[in-house]
Order: C-alpha cells, then structure tokens, then sequence
C-alpha cells in the first residue's frame, strides 16, 4: 500500500476511537453524600477535626460539584479533609492557607493543615469554570 493510503486508513482508526470513546456513557452520578457534618465544638488536645467529600462533576445538568458546601471549626483546630473524586478532573483551593490539591479520580485525597485564622474561607476547584459553575464551598474558622 502507498504511504498516503495508510495514512487515511490511520486517520479513520484514530477518530473511530476517539467518537467511541468520547461517546462513552458515564458512570452515574452519585448522590451528595454529606458524612461529617459541620463541628464546632472545640477538639480535646491532639484532636483532629475530619470531613469526608466528594467532589464529581454532572453529566446531567453539566456542574461539577463538591458534596460539602460548609464546614466549621475553631482556630487552632487541626483539620483534616478527605476529598474523593468520583467523576471528572477536579482539585481542591483554599487560597488563605496556600492548599491547592489535585484529587484524582477514585482515590481519596487527604489534606491536613492547621486552622491558624480566623474568618470566611472559600474552598473551590480551579479547574476552568468549576468555580463559577458552583464548585465551592466555605470553611468557617472561629474564634476560641
């Protein structure tokens, strides 16, 4: 066969399988589930404040979302998170505390750090347009 032939041949293999795989049907997706609900209480020495999310994005209505929109602690508090990505690309930003985390999809993600201010923290996913479509959410540190 003559090169340009094999090039037409290659080209038609490459978009069959590029239109099959992105005509793929998503995994469904899943309900928020929300398994630590915001705490403020403060913690006993060496405690950890733990909130469990998940993060996907929504092929039905085409929003990316994280499964906890608030969460409440106490200034000092050591907080851990533990964020699962179900569906899509997504990270996790808090500006104010210098965290920008990739979370892969189906592996859970912890992130620890220690609650050293005070105020209204927006978390979000940097991905493009994620923030703006509603992937967001706040973490309220409280004075002791």
């Amino acid at each position: 066969m003559s090169k340009p032939i094999l090039i037409v041949i290659a080209i038609v293999i490459l978009g069959a399988l590029g239109w099959y795989a992105f005509n793929q049907k998503p995994s469904p997706t899943p309900a928020p589930v929300v398994t630590s609900a915001p705490q403020t209480s403060v913690p006993a020495q060496g405690e950890v404040k733990e909130f469990v999310m998940q993060s996907w994005y929504s092929p039905e209505d085409k929003r990316p979302y994280f499964s906890l929109n608030e969460m409440a602690v106490n200034k000092g508090d050591r907080v851990r998170l533990k964020v699962t990505n179900t569906f899509g690309t997504h990270d996790f930003t808090i500006d104010e505390y210098s965290i920008k985390q990739e979370t892969p999809v189906n592996q859970e993600t912890v992130i620890e750090f220690t609650a050293d201010k005070t105020g209204e923290f927006v978390y979000y996913c940097s991905k493009p347009n994620h923030r703006s479509l509603g992937q967001w959410g706040v973490l309220r540190v409280l004075a002791n």
